[in-house]
């Protein structure tokens, strides 16, 4: 299975005080890579600031986006899961995996967005992302269990 989520951009048991830490935590993973600038992050908290919770598109999971922008310097993602879940003040609160994904243009943002949606449509595959414990289980779940780390 083709690797959507590089091991350093992938994050277990991530400790956040609420939604807005966590969606900080899940993208300076990408600051962190290079992939992209700080204002990424800040364009992803006002697009929820604005528009309410639409980024929790189903029970327990975020997908953490803004629209694409000179901010997103590489097509990416990040991943992190929780310890404890956070409010985003949606009725599939509480949200306990995020996965972050910045786009340079709108033809790979929905190229992307029908990568993560084989990925999550998978019977028990936001479950099995909650329940990782560590880095490296993350990695193979969200990858495909026989990926290489």
């Amino acid at each position: 299975m083709e690797e959507l989520v590089r091991i350093g951009s992938i994050k277990a048991k991530v400790s956040a005080a609420d939604w807005k830490d966590a969606v900080t935590k899940a993208g300076s993973l990408l600051v962190e890579s290079g992939d992209i600038k700080k204002e990424y992050i800040d364009n992803m908290i006002a697009s929820v600031e604005e528009y309410g919770p639409y980024m929790v598109i189903t029970k327990g999971f975020a997908l953490a986006h803004a629209a694409p922008c000179e901010a997103v310097i590489n097509d990416s993602f990040s991943l992190i899961n929780l310890e404890k879940g956070v409010e985003f003040g949606s009725p599939n609160d509480p949200v306990d995996v995020i996965l972050c994904m910045a786009c340079k243009d709108k033809e790979s943002h929905m190229e992307n967005m029908m990568k993560i949606a084989k990925r999550l449509m998978a019977p028990g595959a936001v479950q099995a992302l909650s329940e990782c414990e560590d880095d490296v289980s993350l990695y193979r779940c969200i990858n495909g269990e026989n990926e290489e780390v």
